[in-house]
Parts: structure tokens; sequence; C-alpha cells
């Protein structure tokens, strides 16, 4: 590498530091806890006995996670303006987002309920709980924990999966390093530095995730 790319890498860093703190991290961050939001409610409600709600929510599942997340990025920022609706690029962004990780992770929330035995129901209503009652206090706390390994798994996906965002014009690390390239001529080095930032993230990320793991491992059964 010669002293000119060396120059370009290094005055990279600070910018794409910078855009995958103030705006990478907080996309991800903002879409992760709305679409956790999402999936409880759509997981509640597809192992409810409601009918249509049920059939509403599985046609929401099936839609997203039977299309592209680009081609749903581009119909919420590109196609909605042919109807009316003009959004920001952090908006639109999180829409998609949003949208994607409560279809996917109510898959995950969904089989962590159904995987806490019946014997914790049938325990929770011996002393006297309501349906509603065993499944905040007894069946989520216990989903929840054996939620935490897909779903940190998901949210590190959405990191990557945030420079999609480019294409929508959000200047997250990808598009910062696209309009770098665009001045320096060089897509190789500019590309290549961009994925060692989003591998320093998810790194920390999976490394926040372990130390997780291993906490609530001390209070699982064996």
């Amino acid at each position: 590498m010669d002293d000119r790319k060396i120059q370009i890498f290094l005055d990279s860093m600070l910018p794409l530091l910078k855009a995958g703190v103030a705006f990478t991290i907080p996309l991800a961050v903002v879409s992760f806890i709305l679409g956790l939001l999402l999936a409880v409610l759509t997981a509640l409600i597809r192992l409810s006995p409601w009918t249509l709600p049920k059939l509403i929510a599985r046609f929401y599942v099936w839609i997203i996670r039977g299309t592209p997340l680009l081609v749903q990025l581009f119909i919420i920022f590109y196609g909605l303006p042919a109807v009316g609706i003009i959004l920001d690029p952090f908006i639109a962004a999180t829409i998609g987002f949003t949208l994607s990780v409560g279809a996917y992770s109510s898959e995950i929330v969904r089989a962590a309920i159904l995987s806490i035995h019946k014997g914790q129901w049938e325990a929770a209503f011996s002393v006297g709980m309501t349906r509603g009652q065993a499944l905040r206090r007894v069946i989520l706390p216990q989903a929840a924990r054996v939620s935490v390994p897909p779903l940190s798994n998901s949210f590190i996906s959405l990191v990557k999966d945030t420079s999609l965002a480019a294409t929508i014009t959000y200047v997250e690390i990808f598009k910062t390093a696209q309009q770098i390239t665009a001045t320096t001529y060089e897509p190789l080095l500019l590309y290549c530095e961009a994925a060692l930032f989003y591998l320093l993230f998810c790194s920390v990320l999976s490394v926040l995730q372990n130390y997780l793991e291993k906490r609530l491992d001390r209070y699982s059964a064996r």
C-alpha cells in the first residue's frame, strides 16, 4: 500500500467511526427496540384464540419474510411519495427495519413461549392467576431468557443490514464510504475499511452477547 492510500485510509477512519456511532448504531437500536415490541405483540396475537387478528398477523409475517428487505425499503422511501407520503431517510429506514425485525423476531418469541412447559401454566393457574397474569409474571420472563441468544444474533445481523439504508440516502457507514470513494477513487480500500468497521461493531456486540448469556446462565436450571 503506497503512502497516498495509507493517508486516505487514516483520514477516512474518523468519518466512518462518526457515521457508525451517530447514525448506524442509533438506527439499529431504535429499529430493534420498536421491532421487538412489534414482535411480542405479533407473537401473542398468533397464540391467541382470535381468528381475524391471527390471520392479519400471519399475513404480515408472510409478506415481510417473503420479500427482500431492500425492496421493502425502496417501496417505503421511493414508492410512497407516489401517493403523497414523503418520509425522511431515517424514518423510512426505521420503518423498514422495524417491520423486518418484528416479523422475524415474532417467530423467535412465539417459539420461546411455546417452549415453556405447560406445567408452568398449570402452576400459575393453581395459585389463582388469570391467563394474563400467568403470561406476564411466569411465562414471558422465562421465554425472554430463552430468546436472548437468537434475538442477540438478530440484533447483530441488523447492524450489518443497516448498510442497506445507504440505498435510500441515509448516511451511515457504507454511505459515508461511498461519498469518500467519490472523491478519492479508491473503492476497494474504502469498502474494505467500511467492512472493518462493521466487523468491529459486530465483534463488540458478540462479546456483550456472550457476557449476557453467561449472566443469564447462572439462573438457569440444569
